[in-house]
């Protein structure tokens, strides 16, 4: 991965990110966002690494949060507040009086009772809330079941029948200051089809709902963007150009509106591989299983929802064979990849499994007691770690 560089003096299991690659990509999202006067939070939720977050903040992106701890960690690093946009459907009481008393830019909410426990503990702040409504719009992202969320029925959003009902409560009620809409789809996706439905549905339900009679100035169509797992190499960059230019074509709403967006995955997703070494070759009855020291506890995507990431033995040039490439973890489900074709692979060769600066290290557990995979990074021939200079992050217990 880096030409020179010897990766058998590091300890295995860890996360490499390409720095070079990430900047070059939140570089051309920044400015296909802003030929349109779209403004970009990032979903931190995808990777919290503070280096990675310092790259993403020079580029001028917001923050879009799903939990206090989240919120708490994008001002500790130096977000501002205004930029910082929190959704989630179960946000607790102290996570609200957090955002409140932070005055961060919205409180994404997702339901008609979560909307009045907002009102009453603005109240009891003697604060005014700003609120963005996240509605379903009940579209189908054909996207894996796990990771679609703007169905009629997913736990996420207000649905469509009781906008209403929420936006009059918002009128009515002078510690709510009603700020726009909120959407989100779903993720990983790859076709334009499903957000062209979006930006219809958005627009359609702008106009009918008169949502700028209301106060609406932000019109957040979240994320969702999807990037190519399967061949990384030869897809580096996802086409922000024309996912910004569908937008635009296809959306309706009145000029002042300020659209957001909360994109993750695609910002961060191909900068980062896991790089695990191989402790055995086991060979079955019909099978060859490539046994690595990292499992599911350093990438859960595969064993949560059948993820597929391309996963390469660039130090062997032996002819290519079909192997499971398996973890360590005492669970029939911590498997990578079944029947994958790599050069023959044998014990102490390492593997690069790509596409995994979004959603591995982030969503990583201490499951079997398992020690925590450190994260490295390189810029052109610079490689070093974060280990000596991570700064000190407060998180706040929320009860």
């Amino acid at each position: 991965m880096i030409p020179g560089f010897d990766f058998s003096q590091i300890q295995t299991p860890f996360y490499l990110y390409d720095l070079d690659l990430l900047e070059q990509t939140a570089t051309l999202a920044a400015r296909e966002a802003s030929r349109y006067g779209y403004f970009v939070h990032y979903a931190i939720k995808a990777n919290h690494e503070p280096v990675v977050l310092e790259v993403l903040k020079r580029a001028g992106f917001g923050i879009d949060c799903v939990s206090g701890n989240e919120v708490n960690a994008a001002l500790d690093y130096g977000f501002p507040a205004n930029a910082i946009a929190f959704a989630g459907v179960g946000k607790t009481d102290a996570e609200i009086r957090f955002a409140l008393e932070n005055d961060i830019f919205s409180l994404n909410c997702e339901s008609l009772e979560e909307l009045e426990v907002i009102a009453e503990l603005a109240s009891k702040a003697g604060k005014q809330a700003r609120v963005a409504l996240r509605v379903n719009p009940g579209i189908d992202a054909k996207t894996h079941h796990h990771i679609t969320t703007g169905l009629n029925e997913n736990k996420f959003g207000i649905p469509l029948e009781q906008l209403k009902a929420a936006l009059d409560f918002c009128q009515a009620t002078s510690h709510i200051q009603f700020i726009g809409l909120h959407f989100h789809i779903g993720s990983q996706i790859t076709s334009p089809d499903p957000f062209i439905r979006l930006c219809e549905k958005a627009s359609e339900i702008w106009e009918a709902y008169d949502i700028s009679a209301y106060g609406g100035r932000v019109l957040n169509l979240g994320g969702g963007l999807g990037i190519h797992y399967e061949d990384p190499a030869a897809n580096p960059v996802p086409d922000f150009a024309s996912f910004f230019r569908l937008v635009a074509n296809h959306l309706e709403i009145p000029r002042e509106v300020k659209v957001h967006f909360e994109l993750g995955r695609s910002l961060v997703g191909q900068c980062g591989s896991l790089v695990t070494k191989v402790l055995y070759v086991k060979k079955g009855q019909q099978k060859q299983f490539v046994i690595t020291d990292a499992g599911m506890t350093e990438l859960l995507r595969p064993a949560l929802y059948q993820a597929v990431h391309k996963i390469e033995n660039p130090g062997s040039e032996n002819p290519i064979q079909p192997y499971d490439v398996v973890g360590p973890i005492c669970e029939s489900s911590d498997i990578f990849a079944k029947e994958v074709m790599l050069p023959k692979t044998s014990r102490g060769d390492m593997l690069f499994i790509r596409s995994c600066g979004a959603y591995a290290q982030s969503m990583s557990l201490r499951y079997n007691l398992r020690s925590s995979a450190p994260a490295y990074f390189f810029r052109q021939k610079e490689f070093f770690s974060n280990l000596s200079n991570q700064p000190e992050l407060s998180i706040p217990v929320f009860v």
